[in-house]
């Protein structure tokens, strides 16, 4: 029976699987615990790196990937088709560059066969598990995926045109968001002539809430966490005024941290969180409204007064409204259009900025500025003899001593 064995400590036996890459010959066999879950974004905060993970998880996203990345495992099994036949999606590219190994097994019965806990072996494109081969599945490199992403360009033209089409035809449907008809309840929250700080668990979320630091602390914005964005503040030493959305991702953490909770509800009042928080026993409200959660709370911050909306991880470009599987923006672009004269989006900002640079070039521009005093001191009359008089005393009082 194979015994877990962490990624560092993985046999050199060759893979018994045929059809392999010659570079996926030589790759060693890793064995690990096998940790089974059918959601991802719920999956990943129980995985250590000791661990393989067993997903059923189709068109695998960016989030998603980096998720997994960032929990350590060493290899991820995917009972449906990590790869997009719809776009080029980045997630099994991100996982295969990190070096973390995976394997596409679509369709195989993991989740029957395999309980969580149980050792597993991953030894090309064959998973074993207690009693033997579980599974027959295909091992994802890196070359592959660059080539299957390549030859895949030309899929963003007809998403493009699918997605405008779907886009325009919910614009109608989804126009309350521009006309500003929100069934706001009374929050505790205040907003008025506040900025406000709306993170999204989304692309570069980490990375752009340390580059705000500073301003977090210089201005105190009202903190919102969309879902599992209230465990990003939670991350980053944060803690949150208010936490919006279905309630889904968010962990029992943030939400009994003291937040303010809001539940997003379909316009038809149905609200799914709403059991969750009630089986904690908190209060909360309910917010029934068309769009996404995080769009919905952009429109609050903006219909209660924000001076200015602050997003964090927030989606907009096509490929992130793809992964989360949705099929138009227009909540988005409405959103968009009604709050844009008081929104920031940070989303890429942390990489043009770099605070280290910047102190480098306060640095550089003090130094220039003193040079330039000094150049000008010298060029004037009247400053060069107060300088011949400060030698002179100086002179003095050393022959004095």
């Amino acid at each position: 029976m194979p015994q877990p064995l962490s990624a560092s400590k993985a046999t050199t036996r060759l893979p018994a699987t045929t059809g392999l890459s010659p570079f996926a010959a030589l790759l060693p066999e890793v064995q690990g615990t096998a940790r089974l879950g059918k959601r991802t974004k719920h999956l990943v905060r129980r995985l250590t790196p000791q661990d393989v993970a067993v997903i059923d998880h189709a068109d695998l996203d960016r989030m998603a990937a980096e998720d997994l990345v960032e929990s350590g495992v060493a290899a991820v099994v995917n009972v449906a088709s990590s790869m997009s036949t719809r776009y080029p999606n980045p997630g099994p590219l991100i996982l295969a560059r990190a070096g973390v190994r995976l394997v596409d097994a679509i369709g195989a019965p993991l989740f029957d066969k395999l309980s969580d806990g149980d050792p597993v072996t991953i030894r090309g494109g064959t998973v074993l598990g207690p009693d033997g081969v579980v599974a027959e599945g295909r091992l994802l490199t890196v070359e592959e995926l660059t080539r299957t992403a390549r030859e895949q360009q030309h899929l963003i033209g007809e998403a493009i045109q699918d997605f405008a089409e779907n886009t325009l035809t919910h614009i109608r449907e989804e126009g309350e968001i521009l006309a500003g008809r929100l069934q706001i309840p009374d929050l505790r929250t205040e907003f008025r002539d506040r900025h406000a700080l709306i993170v999204v668990r989304g692309t570069d979320y980490r990375r752009d809430l340390r580059m705000l630091r500073p301003y977090i602390r210089d201005l105190r914005p009202v903190l919102v966490g969309v879902d599992g964005g209230g465990d990003a503040l939670i991350e980053a030493g944060l803690k949150p005024d208010l936490v919006f959305g279905d309630m889904d991702s968010a962990s029992d953490r943030v939400l009994t941290s003291g937040a303010e909770l809001v539940v997003h509800a379909y316009r038809d009042g149905a609200a799914p969180g709403r059991e969750r928080l009630e089986r904690l026993g908190l209060e909360h409200e309910i917010l029934p409204a068309a769009g996404t959660s995080e769009d919905v709370a952009m429109l609050v911050a903006h219909e209660l007064g924000a001076s200015l909306i602050v997003t964090v991880g927030s989606h907009f470009n096509l490929i992130e409204f793809l992964d989360k599987d949705r099929e138009g923006m227009s909540s988005t672009f409405l959103t968009r259009l009604r709050v844009g004269d008081k929104l920031v989006d940070t989303k890429g900002v942390s990489r043009l900025y770099r605070a280290g640079s910047s102190r480098l070039l306060i640095l550089a521009l003090v130094a220039v500025a003193l040079v330039t005093l000094v150049v000008v001191a010298l060029s004037s009359p009247q400053i060069e003899r107060l300088i011949d008089l400060l030698v002179l005393k100086l002179e003095v009082l050393l022959e004095g001593n």
